[in-house]
């Protein structure tokens, strides 16, 4: 039987130890600031929009919303964000996606200053990550890493399967597990003899949007499973991409969906808000 791998835990550690440090900004008379921007009411947007307020709150972030209509031009949103930039009260900007089919997700991301990309989505941030510079991290990917640090796994000279190559998760992901000296193997969807790439893994994360898509004979015995996925079945109950029932019987270690990957994000989140004092003094 696998050891759960608590998210819960180390999440509440993480944004811990970034309320401490907010607080000692405080002092030195600094506050913290993240804009959040909301375009139209997309049911799991405002789901996740409200987590990361409510993480603000608890840590002493200050969040100041934007709430837009869903038919807001490009040019009002890009001229927002141009405005935010151009704040030195704002250390960071948080879009949140999916934005509406007649704005251009991209051309909202690289607008955001990099100093102030929390997300870690800008190219500015993901090229920084590829050639070791100091930055902002996409939150999930270093997310999993803590996951990891702080559960005593080990990561140099591990055969590290990542399965999925987004911008978001994927590549990033095996960048980090890079970054800690483990031996990255990134699959996708055109990948060959698939399950044995991935039964070499002494880790494997599993990004590939698909509900438990992963079953045991995916794995070999004993490895580190890290489940990115997030889906709602047929019961409406919360699932992975990992058939969490199976693999947990041969894995060594797990993360249960939910309180695994998906609370790390917005605890990460906050580690970026914190980041970003230094990051916008060196701009």
């Amino acid at each position: 039987m696998a050891v759960l791998i608590d998210g819960k835990k180390i999440s509440a550690q993480i944004k811990e130890e970034c309320r401490e440090k907010a607080a000692r900004y405080r002092e030195q008379g600094i506050q913290i600031t993240l804009a959040v921007v909301q375009v139209g009411k997309d049911p799991a947007s405002t789901v996740y929009v409200n987590n990361k307020k409510k993480a603000c709150e608890y840590v002493g972030i200050r969040s100041l919303p934007y709430e837009l209509d869903e038919n807001v031009s490009q040019e009002e949103l890009l001229a927002l964000v141009e405005r935010l930039n151009q704040d030195s009260a704002v250390n960071g900007i948080l879009v949140q996606l999916p934005l509406p089919a007649h704005i251009d997700e991209n051309k909202v991301i690289y607008a955001i200053s990099p100093e102030k990309d929390v997300d870690g989505f800008h190219p500015y941030s993901v090229g920084a990550l590829s050639i070791g510079l100091k930055g902002y991290v996409s939150c999930t990917p270093a997310g999993v890493i803590q996951l990891l640090k702080r559960t005593g796994i080990e990561i140099a000279g591990k055969n590290c399967v990542v399965m999925g190559r987004s911008n978001i998760v994927g590549k990033p992901m095996s960048m980090l597990l890079l970054r800690e000296n483990g031996t990255v193997t990134v699959t996708h969807s055109k990948t060959e003899n698939l399950k044995e790439i991935t039964r070499q893994a002494d880790i494997l994360v599993v990004a590939v949007g698909k509900p438990r898509f992963v079953t045991a004979d995916f794995i070999k015995e004993g490895a580190v499973v890290i489940d990115v996925g997030i889906h709602r079945n047929a019961d409406n109950k919360l699932c992975g991409d990992v058939d969490f029932d199976s693999v947990k019987e041969k894995a060594g270690a797990i993360t249960p969906v939910p309180g695994g990957v998906g609370v790390m994000t917005v605890a990460m989140l906050m580690c970026n808000c914190i980041a970003s004092v230094e990051i916008n003094e060196r701009a």
